[in-house]
C-alpha cells in the first residue's frame, strides 16, 4: 500500500503528486489519457504560479508577459504585475515539464481509468492501486466527484469557453482581455510566432462567430494562420458540497470552480495542493475544506463580483473605462490576482 494515490494527470495532479514526493510520500498518479495533456484554457500562469513551479524545479519555457490590458472599443485599461512577470506557454508544454519533473522524482505513473473509489478503515483504492489517502484532481467534470455525491447545483447561467491557436507575432507584453456585449476574447503570447485566443461566452456559436464580436481584434489576426483545432470547456461553475469524503480530498477544478475570467486555475490547483499535502502529513485532513476556502476566497470573490457585474448590460459597458479612470485600483487587483 502506498501513501497517496492521485487521479487525474493534469497540472493540478502532476503538482500534487511531486510535492508529495518531494515530502516523502510514496506516491502514483493514475490517469487515463496518454500525454501530453491538452486542454482549452487562456495559458497564461500568474507570477505566483510561475514562482511555485520553479520552487518545485520545474522551469518551462515559453513566453513572458508582464501584466493585463482590458480593451472594449476605444476603451483601454492597463495594469503591470510587481511581483514579476508571468508567462504564457502552451497546455501541451506545461504538461511535458511537469511530467517530466515528476518522472525524475521517482512518480509512479499508472494509465489506466480510476472507476469509482472505495474506501475502508485506514485506505482506499482505485484503479487497482490501494492507498492511505486518495487526492481527485480529475478536472472540472470530476467523475470521482460525481461518484461521491458532493456536486451541487449551479446557481448562475452556463459558459463556456473556446480557444485556438494562431501564427502571429505577439504585438504585446501583456495578456490582453477584449470585452464585448456577450462575450470576453483573451490573446495570450505564448511564443514568439504564436498567441492562443480563448473566447469566453454564455449561449451557443461556434469559435468563429463568437471571434467576430472582436473586430479590431479580428482584424489583427486577419491572414495570420491558424496553428491549432479548436478546444472547448464549460460548463465553468462547479459547486461542491466539501471536499474531503473519508480519505478521499478534491483538488484543483474538481474542488468547485466559478470561472476563468480572472485566470488563476493553475495557481490555486498547486497552492491547495501544497496545502492538502502539508495537512496530510501532520495528520490534519479535517481542515482541508476550511483551508481550501481561505486559500481561495479572495479569488471567488474578485471573480463572483466581476461576473456581476459583467452581467448586467449597464455596468458591463463601464468595467473597461471604470479600470481605465481608476489605474490603481485596476493594479492593486491584479495585485491581489497574481
Amino acid at each position: 500500500m502506498i501513501d497517496l494515490l492521485v487521479v487525474g494527470g493534469g497540472p493540478t495532479g502532476l503538482a500534487t503528486a511531486i510535492l508529495a514526493t518531494r515530502a516523502g510520500f510514496s506516491t502514483t498518479v493514475v490517469e487515463a489519457r496518454e500525454g501530453p495533456i491538452d486542454k482549452a484554457c487562456g495559458e497564461g500562469l500568474m507570477p505566483s504560479a510561475v514562482a511555485a513551479l520553479q520552487e518545485m524545479g520545474v522551469c518551462p519555457t515559453g513566453r513572458s508577459f508582464h501584466g493585463i490590458r482590458y480593451v472594449d472599443g476605444t476603451a483601454c485599461a492597463e495594469g503591470r504585475f510587481s511581483a514579476g512577470p508571468g508567462l504564457g506557454i502552451r497546455r501541451t508544454q506545461l504538461h511535458q515539464a511537469l511530467s517530466a519533473r515528476a518522472d525524475a522524482l521517482g512518480v509512479t505513473r499508472v494509465q489506466a481509468r480510476a472507476g469509482v473509489p472505495t474506501q475502508g478503515p485506514g485506505w482506499v483504492e482505485a484503479a487497482g492501486v490501494r492507498a492511505s489517502w486518495l487526492v481527485a484532481a480529475d478536472g472540472l467534470h470530476s467523475p470521482v466527484r460525481r461518484a461521491l455525491g458532493v456536486a451541487l447545483p449551479p446557481r448562475s447561467p452556463a459558459r463556456y469557453g473556446l480557444r485556438r491557436h494562431f501564427h502571429v507575432r505577439p504585438w504585446s507584453d501583456l495578456v490582453e482581455v477584449h470585452w464585448a456585449a456577450d462575450a470576453e476574447a483573451y490573446v495570450t503570447p505564448v511564443a514568439d510566432d504564436l498567441v492562443g485566443v480563448a473566447v469566453l461566452f454564455g449561449g451557443r456559436g461556434d469559435y468563429d462567430d463568437w471571434l467576430c464580436r472582436f473586430p479590431a481584434l479580428r482584424e489583427r489576426l486577419a491572414g495570420a494562420p491558424v496553428a491549432s483545432s479548436i478546444r472547448g470547456a464549460g460548463p465553468f461553475e462547479q459547486r461542491v458540497e466539501r471536499r474531503r469524503v473519508g480519505r478521499i480530498l478534491l483538488a484543483g477544478d474538481a474542488a468547485g470552480y466559478v470561472d476563468p475570467l480572472t485566470g488563476e486555475g493553475v495557481n490555486l490547483g498547486i497552492a491547495a495542493g501544497a496545502a492538502l499535502v502539508r495537512l496530510l502529513r501532520d495528520s490534519r485532513p479535517e481542515a482541508y475544506d476550511a483551508t481550501w476556502r481561505r486559500l481561495t476566497v479572495r479569488h471567488r470573490a474578485l471573480t463572483h463580483a466581476l461576473l456581476w457585474a459583467a452581467r448586467r448590460p449597464a455596468l458591463r459597458r463601464r468595467i473597461v473605462p471604470a479600470a481605465g479612470r481608476l489605474p490603481v485600483v485596476f493594479c492593486a487587483a491584479l495585485d491581489q490576482l497574481s
